[in-house]
């Protein structure tokens, strides 16, 4: 059977691969990203996206690439319905706890604290996690959160296999939180994001690494590929 694999499209835009080929494209921030590789800007094909909240650095192409590929957005509740103003159709709108199905792929909301707004300053609902479920596998994607003690919960009902963590520091958790969400979690596993895209995200996966000496820290430039 293939492999499933995550691709890192630079801050916190994700591109994930099922085993039966399906493309996920997670907070796809990609025209506007200066990290995101200029192969990538313009993807080929899109099952399905799904969404963290309502950030511009987050929903970044979402519109314009479900308008041009059909795919269904996840989205938390408020957060789709503006989609929906925005003219998309196929828009599934969970909420925290809730589970829904798109691209043979099932995607759960968890909490997050953060904020979420669009660029108008439009209050968009609240942030979102995400646990996204293919092939056996459980990836939790974080969004834009701090540390939180409810994240041994996380841990405890879905059991992710890989942790996606934003470690930058200023707007998100940085490298000390971060270390002791993946201690809450449990995972052995963590790919670090939302890191070195501007000036002010001063995170690093290194000083991550030197935190949590018991985790596979995973260093990947953006475009590169990790094997679930």
């Amino acid at each position: 059977m293939p492999d499933t694999t995550l691709t890192w499209l630079g801050h916190a835009a994700f591109r994930l691969e099922t085993a039966e080929g399906r493309r996920v494209y997670v907070d796809p921030f990609l025209h506007g990203n200066p990290t995101c590789p200029q192969t990538e800007l313009e993807p080929e094909r899109v099952d399905a996206i799904a969404l963290t909240h309502g950030h511009g650095d987050h929903v970044g192409d979402t519109v314009a690439l479900a308008r041009r590929h059909g795919c269904p957005v996840v989205a938390p509740v408020e957060l789709a319905r503006w989609l929906a103003k925005q003219g998309l159709e196929n828009v599934l709108d969970p909420n925290k706890g809730g589970t829904v199905e798109a691209a043979g792929v099932r995607f759960t909301l968890t909490n997050a604290h953060h904020s979420s707004s669009a660029d108008d300053g439009t209050y968009l609902g609240e942030p979102c996690g995400l646990v996204v479920r293919t092939d056996g596998r459980s990836v939790y994607f974080a969004g834009d959160t701090c540390v939180f003690g409810d994240m041994q919960l996380i841990g405890r009902l879905y059991s992710p296999d890989l942790a996606v963590l934003p470690i930058g520091d200023h707007y998100t958790m940085g490298p000390a939180e971060a270390a002791l969400a993946l201690e809450l979690l449990g995972v052995k596993r963590c790919l670090p994001c939302h890191w070195g895209t501007f000036p002010l995200l001063t995170g690093t996966p290194q000083a991550l690494q030197a935190l949590a000496p018991d985790v596979r820290v995973e260093t990947v430039e953006p475009g590169a590929s990790l094997t679930l």
